[in-house]
């Protein structure tokens, strides 16, 4: 198993808890990640978008690009998973930028690929909105040209969303044949879409057996694409205590929606424009990406068999969230990962 963490670039997970002693800082975020390598963690995904959709349109957030320029430069093994969205990048553009960060990484830039949800920012900002079959048909050109300016000197591609002509990128990327693309999707064009063109799929929290449901889908899509087997990972928020009593305790603490409410309008908007598979309830608005619903939730020996579960279910990485995340993270390192 892969241990990954989203960083926390909107100042926590927990939408009812306003201050979670992690601000949304260079330098909180520069510590996070070059301690996080010596306490076992291979990833980090750094989220995109310009609106903090946990704590409130006002609150800070980082942004994604700049952020993992600088993680490029400070950390030494450690695999840099940005998110990035097409609607709010040019392709061949975001091809240079990223292929130059994978050259300051020396190859361990990777991508997440998420078709945009959320109309309020995408307005904010000045950027054209999609509806959602719009959004993976602009998401499936963009993948295409992407990889051609990564892969072949003078690329050239027509289609509806983009034309670029006789492109020129220099130098490429380190990672060949290209860096990792990952991505996420409940919807059939979604699925579809990243089993033909995509490396990776990442998928919410969820239950060791509904994921291992998903995964041999996904196997099965990809398999009739004729194309080699994917990567699989999942999200989840880790609540690692000495006693399952003190787990559950806290668990009640992040879930009580009387706390706080201001991300709640956002999270309507996210529901509203992405087609998932199942409901959500008050407990996956609390904490972000339903990140109880995969039950890391109590004693390092229950939160290992939980790892286990997942592994033998076909995940291969594991994208964690916590709070307060230095602490957190640092106790699951030394409990639960073993360094």
């Amino acid at each position: 198993m892969r241990y990954g963490y989203w960083m926390p670039v909107f100042g926590g997970w927990l939408r009812n808890v306003e201050d979670e002693g992690m601000q949304a800082t260079w330098a909180y975020t520069r510590e996070l990640a070059v301690k996080s390598e010596g306490w076992g963690y291979d990833l980090a995904l750094v989220a995109e978008l310009n609106l903090n959709d946990i704590k409130g349109v006002e609150a800070p957030s980082l942004d994604a690009w700049s952020t993992a320029a600088g993680l490029a430069a400070v950390t030494k093994q450690m695999e840099l998973m940005v998110a990035v969205r097409p609607t709010f990048h040019n392709p061949a553009l975001l091809a240079k930028q990223a292929a130059n960060i994978d050259q300051m990484s020396k190859g361990r830039l990777t991508l997440n690929v998420v078709s945009s949800w959320w109309k309020d920012e995408a307005t904010k900002y000045g950027v054209h909105f999609d509806e959602h079959d719009d959004r993976y048909a602009r998401t499936s050109e963009w993948l295409d040209v992407v990889d051609g300016c990564w892969r072949t000197q003078g690329f050239s591609y027509k289609g509806a969303y983009y034309d670029v002509r006789e492109n020129v990128l220099s130098p490429k990327p380190v990672r060949r044949p290209r860096p990792t693309l990952y991505a996420g999707g409940e919807s059939e064009r979604a699925k579809d879409l990243i089993a033909a063109k995509c490396d990776a799929y990442l998928m919410h929290g969820d239950t060791p057996e509904k994921v291992g449901a998903k995964i041999a889908d996904m196997r099965e899509r990809r398999e009739r694409a004729g194309l080699v087997p994917m990567t699989y990972g999942v999200a989840g928020y880790a609540v690692v205590r000495d006693t399952e009593v003190e787990a559950l305790k806290e668990v009640a603490r992040i879930t009580d929606v009387k706390q706080s409410a201001r991300g709640y309008a956002n999270f309507q908007q996210f529901v509203q424009g992405s087609k998932l598979e199942t409901q959500l309830s008050m407990e996956d608005y609390s904490v972000s990406n339903r990140g109880l619903r995969s039950g890391f939730v109590g004693t390092p020996e229950m939160v290992k068999d939980r790892v286990a579960e997942f592994a033998a279910a076909g995940v291969e990485v594991l994208l964690l969230q916590s709070s307060p995340q230095m602490e957190e993270m640092e106790r699951f390192g030394r409990q639960v990962i073993g360094v």
